[in-house]
């Protein structure tokens, strides 16, 4: 009951910044959201800044901190991060900044040891948000300190599922995968620096200028404590249900992706005669939503990313599927998902 009260009280649509009654209950339930969110993760309240996404949130993070950087400091990333990640590493370079890209393993799995000398600001993700593939945080932060340099984790996938592990000094959540709608938070460890992406007011700790959004923060500061709340019991149901679509995806003759490593409710694949595309629509047009690739990545015809860095081929990577179970799914759905997915997959040409 207390996050459903954080959630409805006092979101007037007033200025926080205002000292006005309806400001003052805006600053109010943004205070109280910062204090939830904070909670959650083990932060202090000045290390919570909130953002309008996990892609705003992950280009504060990088861009802040390499535009404080020396030109000579290396800015380190893997070949399968999320394009918010891998687009900001692009931006940085052409500004004079030398990234190092490397590269991951069959399964999307970075390595530590990638980080080399020189390292001034590392980016990993936390789990890959196309495969699922659970990556060595804690070993990349231990390998990144060590060469003193500074370590964001995008946690956009995998914090309903799995904690953060400690250490990292930026953290950058989504709202949206968090189950939150829009909206963002950035966690900034105290003693990092860094420069903002909006200039002008002193919002944010002096990290994000402009009108909060109260409501955002509200909402992803809700969604983030239920998830932690109830992490370990939905990570049990969801490891159950993505096991029954995997097992039915290699009946059908599917290639899982994503290796042993991975967040429970993910389900990929990649098919051998057959691209992705068709079997998405098909699927679509009998209730089922899955996808090819990233969201983010919708309408291009260009295929996955993180599957060519994987090491699957052109036909490969443009056959891919993903199917991922919601924190709210139920059993009664994975069954008719499953009895769908297996009759398209047939009539689509597909054989055990």
């Amino acid at each position: 009951m207390g996050e459903v009260a954080l959630a409805l009280r006092d979101l007037s649509g007033g200025n926080p910044s205002s000292l006005h009654a309806e400001g003052r209950s805006a600053r109010a339930a943004l205070d109280r959201a910062r204090d939830s969110a904070a909670a959650a993760l083990g932060a202090d309240r000045t290390e919570i800044t909130f953002t309008s996404s996990g892609t705003e949130s992950i280009n504060l993070a990088l861009f802040g901190v390499a535009r404080r950087l020396t030109k000579s400091g290396l800015v380190v990333t893997w070949a399968a991060e999320h394009q918010a990640v891998l687009g900001a590493a692009r931006r940085l370079e052409s500004e004079g900044h030398p990234v190092v890209v490397a590269g991951v393993d069959g399964s999307a799995r970075a390595d530590a040891d990638a980080v080399p000398r020189g390292a001034a600001l590392v980016s990993i993700g936390l789990a890959n948000n196309e495969v699922g593939t659970v990556q060595p945080v804690a070993d990349v932060i231990a390998r990144a300190h060590e060469l003193g340099a500074i370590v964001h984790v995008d946690a956009g996938a995998g914090p309903r599922w799995m904690p953060i592990p400690p250490g990292a000094d930026l953290v950058s959540f989504s709202g949206h995968k968090l189950g939150a709608g829009r909206g963002g938070i950035l966690l900034v460890r105290e003693g990092v620096r860094l420069d903002p992406l909006l200039y002008g007011g002193p919002q944010e700790w002096g990290r994000r200028a402009g009108f909060e959004d109260v409501s955002g923060a509200v909402a992803i500061a809700v969604a983030l404590s239920v998830c932690v709340r109830d992490r370990n019991d939905r990570a049990r149901v969801a490891g159950a249900q993505s096991a029954m679509l995997r097992q039915l995806l290699q009946q059908m003759g599917g290639r899982l992706t994503g290796g042993e490593a991975q967040l429970p409710n993910f389900a990929t694949c990649s098919f051998a005669d057959r691209r992705g595309e068709d079997v998405l629509l098909a699927l679509d047009l009998a209730g089922v939503a899955a996808s090819s690739g990233s969201a983010c990545a919708s309408g291009s015809l260009d295929p996955s990313h993180v599957l060519l860095a994987m090491g699957l081929g052109l036909e490969s990577a443009l056959s891919s599927l993903r199917l991922t179970t919601g924190y709210a799914t139920t059993e009664d759905e994975v069954s008719r998902a499953r009895a769908i997915l297996s009759t398209v997959l047939a009539r689509t040409g597909v054989s055990a």
